[in-house]
């Protein structure tokens, strides 16, 4: 007998539900399959495994399907009423395993029904079956008289009481919730689930009044889509990311755009996920459009308020998506991985309420007050309160310029582990890839990688472009592209001199005035750190052509900050030395020629400038990275034209 068959079959089956974003978005929706154990003692007994608070059906595993004594909560069906936290606290001492992960909100309505196999999906097509006045009717004649209609109940207690009492028909269908079915084998389970949202497709497509569309739309030139992204982030005034999504374009291009999103939300994923609507605005003018929106949720809370549970406040007043004609949507998210969370959610409840006043004319949604009791419900709130806090540079988006290697590597990862959006730009594509793996491995937010030669300027042009089209905007420069110039002057070539100046000055000159234009137009700020090196103020016989480059560089660090400071940028440098780990800078026969200038052996130097400095230890990356994290932070908010040595401690270097 194996007592984990029923395990195993939730989990296939869920995830075969999860790969279907018309039936679930995002962790919305739950399953459950009943079977049997034996406990400690040998005692046989019945287990109900049901998802796990939060969890993904797409990519779910056993571990989060946590098992419920079932028997334990049967009782609970004697029970008339019974609050969220008792609720919340009966269920969670059923658990099998105490330090399981949360069972859903939902678990009660699977124990209820006897069946062994439950699937619950938010379906688009069921929630746009119900989200008009007649509701009732519409299910009837999609899906027949095996299907029970239960009006709008926020999950819990109530809802899977009133659920469990339908087990004599086929299914459930709950308005502008989702889909119930059931069965005693799990594949039968999971056709059921395809075959009723099939039918309601079907009945939909077969009333829809609105003719097929042949919608053009072209996207906008990169120039006008950065312009755009700036204005919004601007216009917010919060560190996030911008995603487009350009899926929403044919409804954003609707007459009667204001309409369907005055329909509200399609499901309580939208209503956790988004609050009550999305803001609208124009290519031309964002400020209106999130002036409107701030003012109508500053009057949506102002008359809800009063039902607003003890501890809790505001959310705040700006969108989280943003409908523009022309484009599609924009979504606004601590990371990548939010923004993209959200479009979905927004592509699939802006198209169901589209798709009701397609074919029922006029759409129904849930009573403000009743979304303002989800939108701060203690019992969903529970898993956003305990998320691991915000990382410090979550929203963050930062350019490292020779980021495959040596100091810039070090730079990117130490950002990366801050929680910063990082774009990797180096001239040589197996560095940053390299790199980009490493992020992989520690779970850090995707970089974004741009192969170019930042010693051109169309090159350093893309960049900053590809920049703000990928991440919504910039917040900081990390200017440390470079490479050693080595020779005495007698020897030193005006090639070699050229290109030293083209890559170690010109570049940082470049990218320096793209991100002021940016940081200019953003409204927000920004920051520039200045990778210069202890040969600014001490330069070394041999290493004339680096020194001066770096010593120039620190003027320039200097111009920006004044420059800049009037629009609320800062401008700042390190200044480095000796730093070898996965350097190349001392390739190409640098470190031959500099071990020689000191008179030791090349295999020696690293020891020897660890030896000369006060602190006698070696100068890593990661130093480096630490003290430009600083001068990226608002830690440092009131420093600009400054210059730090992080070298051990260099006399003859210190800053001055």
């Amino acid at each position: 007998m194996n007592d984990f068959k029923p395990l195993a079959e939730l989990v296939e089956r869920s995830q075969r539900i999860g790969k279907d974003q018309s039936l679930v978005v995002f962790g919305g929706g739950n399953t459950s399959s009943k079977g049997e154990i034996s406990d400690h003692f040998g005692r046989r007994k019945k287990i109900l495994w049901v998802k796990g608070s939060g969890a993904d059906m797409q990519y779910g595993i056993d571990r989060d399907y946590p098992g419920l004594y079932l028997e334990e909560l049967l009782q609970l069906q004697d029970f008339s009423e019974m609050s969220d936290d008792l609720m919340v606290d009966y269920v969670t001492r059923a658990l099998v395993d105490p330090t399981s992960r949360r069972p859903s909100i939902e678990t009660l309505l699977h124990a209820f029904l006897p069946a062994k196999h439950i699937d619950h999906v938010h379906s688009d097509a069921i929630c746009a079956l119900t989200n008009h006045p007649h509701g009732a009717e519409a299910v009837k004649e999609a899906l027949g008289d095996r299907f029970a209609y239960v009006n709008w109940m926020r999950p819990g207690f109530e809802l899977s009481k009133a659920v469990g009492e339908l087990s004599e028909y086929e299914g459930v269908v709950l308005a502008h919730h989702g889909l119930v079915v059931w069965d005693e084998d799990t594949d039968k389970c999971y056709d059921k689930t395809q075959v009723t949202v099939k039918k309601a497709n079907d009945y939909l497509d077969s009333l829809n009044k609105r003719p097929v569309a042949n919608f053009q739309h072209n996207d906008l030139p990169d120039e006008e889509l950065k312009e755009l992204l700036l204005a919004l982030r601007g216009k917010i005034g919060k560190k996030q990311v911008l995603r487009v999504d350009t899926r929403l374009a044919p409804i954003a291009a609707r007459e009667d755009l204001q309409e369907v999103l005055d329909a509200g939300v399609s499901s309580a994923d939208h209503m956790m996920r988004i609050r009550p609507k999305s803001a609208v605005v124009t290519v031309g003018d964002v400020n209106t459009g999130i002036d409107k929106y701030r003012k109508d949720h500053q009057s949506y809370f102002a008359a809800n308020k009063s039902i607003l549970p003890a501890g809790y406040s505001s959310h705040g007043d700006d969108p989280k998506v943003i409908l523009i004609p022309g484009v599609g949507a924009v979504t606004a998210g601590s990371n990548l991985k939010e923004a993209a969370m959200l479009a979905d959610i927004a592509t699939h409840t802006h198209g169901v309420a589209a798709r009701v006043r397609d074919v029922f004319g006029q759409g129904v949604t849930i009573a403000e007050s009743e979304i303002f009791g989800f939108d701060y419900w203690p019992l969903e709130l529970f898993k956003l309160k305990n998320r691991p806090a915000a990382a410090q540079f979550d929203g963050s988006i930062f350019i490292v310029t020779g980021a495959g290697s040596g100091i810039g590597r070090g730079i990117a990862l130490e950002l990366g582990n801050r929680g910063a959006h990082v774009v990797l730009a180096d001239i040589e594509e197996a560095g940053i890839e390299e790199v980009e793996n490493e992020f992989k491995s520690l779970k850090f937010n995707p970089p974004l990688l741009i192969v170019g030669d930042q010693s051109k300027e169309s090159d350093v042009i893309a960049t900053v472009t590809k920049t703000v089209l990928h991440f919504g905007g910039l917040d900081g420069v990390i200017l440390n592209a470079g490479i050693g110039v080595s020779d005495s002057l007698e020897d030193l070539t005006v090639e070699k001199w050229r290109r030293g100046l083209d890559i170690n000055l010109t570049s940082a000159f470049m990218l320096t005035k793209e991100a002021m234009k940016i940081f200019r137009k953003q409204s927000m700020g920004g920051s520039l750190v200045y990778v210069a090196s202890k040969n600014a103020f001490a330069p070394g016989a041999g290493f004339g052509g680096y020194s001066a480059t770096k010593a120039a560089m620190l003027q320039l660090m200097r111009i920006a900050a004044i420059e800049g400071g009037k629009f609320g940028m800062r401008a700042n440098a390190v200044n480095p030395d000796a730093v070898f780990d996965n350097s190349k800078l001392w390739a190409g026969g640098v470190r031959e020629q500099r071990a020689a200038a000191h008179g030791v052996k090349p295999e020696e130097l690293e020891d020897f400038y660890a030896a000369r400095n006060i602190l006698n230890q070696r100068v890593r990356s990661v130093d480096v990275a630490n003290t430009i994290a600083y001068l990226l932070s608002p830690e440092s908010s009131r420093t600009t034209g400054s210059v730090i040595a992080v070298d051990g401690g260099v006399a003859a270097a210190f800053p001055r």
